[in-house]
């Protein structure tokens, strides 16, 4: 057992300078990606495979069969199941970057209805794979394979779900602070 007073919030927020070597070239990708180093790659940079890990996952979750309504769908029914400060702000963030229409978005930060029946069918597909740990009842998936939905997109929620428990796990043991761009967008989970 270590004897060490750090606590949980005592990570860093890594820049290029003060990360350690092998984070280097991937916060300076997150730098091409974002034009800034958003705070959870700063975090993650403490671990260079970690924040490798996310980087490729994000950009495999992105190169799935989703579309950009359904991308935003699994990522904030995932963040907001995991009442993750930083994650809903940042995605709701990047839903208006990817022209995402704002019901969407609003309807996932609130927990509301969705406005389509297809997005409300991924997200509660979504949501019972996050609670229930991967498990679904035949009931669950004949909904979802009936809204058009395939086993391949059952396979890539469970992408976008790896790669938000990186995240949210991330932001809740850092308590990530909310980077300026996202803050207009904070966000509080409902009890």
């Amino acid at each position: 057992m270590s004897n060490t007073t750090e606590t949980k919030t005592s990570f860093d927020i890594h820049t290029i300078e003060t990360a350690p070597e092998a984070s280097k070239p991937l916060l300076e990708n997150s730098v091409k990606a974002f034009g800034m180093i958003p705070g959870l790659h700063g975090v993650l940079a403490e671990a260079p495979e970690v924040l490798k890990a996310y980087q490729v996952m994000h950009q495999l979750f992105m190169d799935t069969s989703f579309n950009e309504e359904e991308l935003t769908v699994v990522w904030q029914t995932i963040n907001v199941e995991h009442g993750c400060h930083y994650c809903v702000p940042a995605h709701t963030y990047i839903a208006h970057m990817m022209k995402v229409n704002p019901e969407i978005t609003d309807a996932l930060r609130n927990q509301n209805p969705l406005p389509s029946q297809r997005l409300q069918v991924l997200h509660e597909t979504t949501l019972q794979l996050t609670r229930n740990r991967g498990y679904i009842t035949d009931d669950e998936a004949k909904v979802f394979y009936e809204a058009g939905f395939t086993k391949r997109n059952l396979l890539e929620i469970i992408l976008g779900l790896s790669q938000k428990v990186i995240s949210n796990y991330t932001n809740h043991v850092a308590e990530t602070p909310v980077d300026a761009p996202f803050a207009k967008y904070a966000w509080e989970k409902n009890s």
